[in-house]
């Protein structure tokens, strides 16, 4: 499994190198791209929270996981990288990222959609939850830079 982590919150659409202070990929803040091969572990973990942290407080009106063992067997069968200590509502916004479209039944994956979020397609949930996350990634930008 080591080798299906994710190393970095990447997902190869980075938009600081047009001028974000916000990746509107990854929700990284650009300095962090910057000097990323440069973090300590205890770096790269505290860069991992936040992210977690702000995307949870998005998700969680949204959706609850109800199953964390079955949707973590639904990433590894359809070959979605993911950290294994990370929260589920981060494995959830994988699992939407790259299948949102796919996805028929998202019960099947230990996910329950929360009313009134169950009554548009996953695409457009998804697409919500990154408008949001993005959003509160961008209020949260330091206004001193570390």
């Amino acid at each position: 499994m080591a080798s299906r982590s994710l190393n970095t919150p990447c997902v190869g659409l980075c938009s600081t190198v047009y001028g974000d202070a916000v990746c509107r990929g990854c929700k990284r803040y650009d300095y962090e791209i910057i000097d990323w091969n440069t973090y300590t572990s205890t770096q790269h973990e505290a860069v991992w929270q936040r992210l977690e942290q702000l995307l949870e407080e998005v998700m969680a009106n949204k959706l609850a996981i109800t199953d964390r063992k079955l949707l973590e067997q639904k990433l590894i069968k359809h070959s979605i990288r993911f950290r294994p200590q990370q929260s589920s509502y981060y494995w959830a916004y994988l699992l939407l990222t790259k299948g949102a479209r796919l996805i028929n039944n998202i019960e099947a994956y230990g996910i329950h959609i929360s009313v009134p979020y169950d009554n548009q397609p996953l695409w457009e949930l998804r697409e919500q939850i990154d408008v949001e996350f993005f959003a509160l990634s961008e209020k949260n930008y330091p206004t001193t830079l570390p």
